[in-house]
């Protein structure tokens, strides 16, 4: 008699478990703070920073300028539309070296009112440590990493770039 009171006992405690967890799992989940944020970021297909036509990153890394007299280049990122480089000498990062396709973005509007050339192509200085061109529709560009590479350094390096190669790139 004690042992079928015992596996009734056992038996309702459970059927109650059963019987909480399946009412509470079919219960409405409040939305948390950050998922509307996630349901638009993935709903999205508009202005994507990559168009699916863009240049992959492998593409571009035979146009990038040689290492020598001390300086290496280090790949460092190689996705689709877009390559970069360190620029390294001593040990020291001096700059980072890039193509990226603009192909679906705006970046190749800055150049539209650009008076400065360098290489035969349109540049532009963004702040204090950036300078880039436009080829075609590759943007190069280095950007200063030490104090002691200057926008001169930039336009000589980016001129080291296969720019007439890049520019018959389709």
């Amino acid at each position: 008699m004690i042992l079928h009171r015992g596996r009734t006992v056992v038996a309702a405690l459970l059927l109650s478990v059963v019987l909480l967890t399946t009412a509470c799992s079919s219960t409405p989940k409040t939305p948390g703070r950050f998922d509307q944020v996630q349901k638009e970021s993935t709903q999205q297909k508009k202005n994507l920073a990559v168009a699916k036509t863009a240049t992959q990153g492998s593409e571009f890394n035979k146009f990038f300028p040689d290492a020598g007299d001390g300086y290496q280049r280090v790949y460092t990122q190689e996705k689709k539309g877009f390559s970069e480089a360190k620029l390294k000498k001593g040990g020291k990062d001096l700059a980072l070296l890039s193509i990226s396709d603009t192909t679906g973005t705006d970046a190749a509007t800055k150049f539209s009112k650009s008076t400065k050339k360098i290489g035969g192509y349109p540049a532009v200085e963004v702040g204090k440590t950036q300078t880039a061109i436009l080829v075609g529709k590759y943007q190069v560009k280095a950007l200063s990493r030490d104090l002691s590479f200057k926008a001169s350094d930039r336009a000589d390096w980016l001129q080291k770039f296969n720019l007439d190669g890049l520019s018959k790139l389709k």
